[in-house]
């Protein structure tokens, strides 16, 4: 872990003579640490110690074209590892050409891996944007769920991963223009499918609206999304309609898990993922957040079972129906508190996420948080646990 360590701060220390020598670069990042404490529904409580760094760094060679590097490294101690067998292996993101990481050392408790995390290429010329290379696509309007990202479906509860898993794809933008545009995107997919898709985006009536359309996991689909407010409150939804045959990827699996279990609704036809978002703030900073989702594809029991078919649809839960609700208040103008639930309406699991931020200083954040599972075993959340958070954050 020291190396790690080491190697951050020389990086950090790097970073004012980069700045002041070469201005068309600009380098940034944070370190955070983070200490948990778990509990397994079945097994001995756990604690673990994270260091995690970022280093950003984009290159502007002219105005027209910018690259863009960042490289995550972590540091990884305690439970965690020495109960994972082959740890790194759960590490390793594969954004279509491969992890592009490597494996720093794995120990009998500590382990610490690095991964290039973005690496693109942007040009502009005129209304056309163009970028290529390993990069965040996100489609979508809701704060939550969205259905129609088709490029990069996301969790909620991945609450220390705020930039997102990225894709190795193009993609092109011709701006129409100040609030529309023609977007389209293409990830070849070397180690996955290739997943293909075109959205147009425009404003009316103070709407913001999205129709897109393309190919995924060998089927068709279509969707809409939209973000706009009703009496101050935003007001977003998503709806996808799409084709799937899940018959294609059951041989992948069948030597690791079995295609009984883990499948119990392969074939063929046609899903509908839809989400609703409603939010609002008040003048005393109090903010509610709700949104509902659905998904055809979902069951109403035994939810775990359905997992791995879900994710081959990029579904972005296994049930069958889903409800997010939000809750949070500035304490102080440097502490904020909130909490939300996730709750599976149809086998009754839920997990609660409450949390506390204190801004110490600028650039410098100290946060506690709880994942919070309760369920029978079996459902959505039944298997979650307990764990508690202490996380350190500095940016620079």
């Amino acid at each position: 872990m020291r190396h790690v360590a080491g190697t951050l701060l020389v990086l950090i220390a790097l970073t004012p003579a980069v700045r002041a020598q070469q201005e068309s670069y600009e380098i940034g990042g944070y370190v955070k640490y983070l200490f948990s404490g778990s509990t397994p529904p079945s097994g001995d409580a756990r604690y673990d110690h994270l260091l995690h760094g970022r280093l950003n760094a984009r290159w502007f060679p002219t105005a027209e074209i910018s690259a863009v590097a960042e490289v995550r490294a972590r540091a990884f101690s305690g439970g965690s590892v020495r109960s994972t067998p082959h740890f790194i292996r759960t590490l390793e993101q594969d954004g279509g050409f491969g992890t592009m990481g490597v494996a720093l050392w794995e120990g009998s408790s500590t382990a610490g891996y690095a991964q290039m995390d973005r690496l693109y290429l942007n040009a502009t010329t005129g209304a056309w944007q163009f970028t290529v290379g390993r990069q965040r696509i996100a489609w979508g309007t809701n704060l939550v769920w969205n259905t129609v990202d088709l490029f990069n479906p996301q969790s909620v509860l991945d609450f220390d991963y705020e930039e997102k898993p990225p894709v190795d794809g193009v993609r092109v933008q011709y701006y129409t223009g100040e609030l529309s545009k023609i977007e389209f995107a293409f990830t070849p997919g070397a180690r996955r499918d290739p997943t293909i898709g075109a959205q147009w985006t425009f404003n009316t009536r103070g709407y913001d609206i999205h129709l897109l359309a393309g190919i995924r996991n060998h089927g068709a689909y279509g969707g809409l999304a939209w973000a706009g407010d009703i009496a101050g409150g935003g007001f977003r939804g998503e709806l996808l309609v799409a084709d799937y045959d899940d018959n294609y990827s059951m041989h992948d699996e069948v030597g690791l898990y079995g295609a009984a279990t883990l499948h119990p609704h392969a074939g063929a036809g046609t899903m509908v993922a839809a989400a609703l978002s409603g939010d609002y703030t008040f003048p005393n900073s109090f903010y509610i957040h709700t949104e509902l989702l659905y998904n055809s594809e979902g069951v109403t029991d035994l939810t775990q079972r359905n997992a791995v078919h879900a994710s081959h649809l990029g579904l972005l839960s296994p049930a069958r129906w889903s409800v997010f609700q939000e809750f949070s208040y500035d304490i102080s103008p440097l502490v904020r508190g909130g909490v939300f639930a996730i709750y599976n309406p149809t086998d009754h699991s839920f997990v609660i996420f409450p949390s506390l931020t204190w801004s110490v200083i600028t650039d410098l954040d100290l946060s506690t948080f709880a994942l919070l599972f309760s369920g029978d075993p079996g459902t959505e959340y039944g298997g979650g646990g307990r764990a508690v958070v202490a996380r350190v954050r500095w940016a620079y």
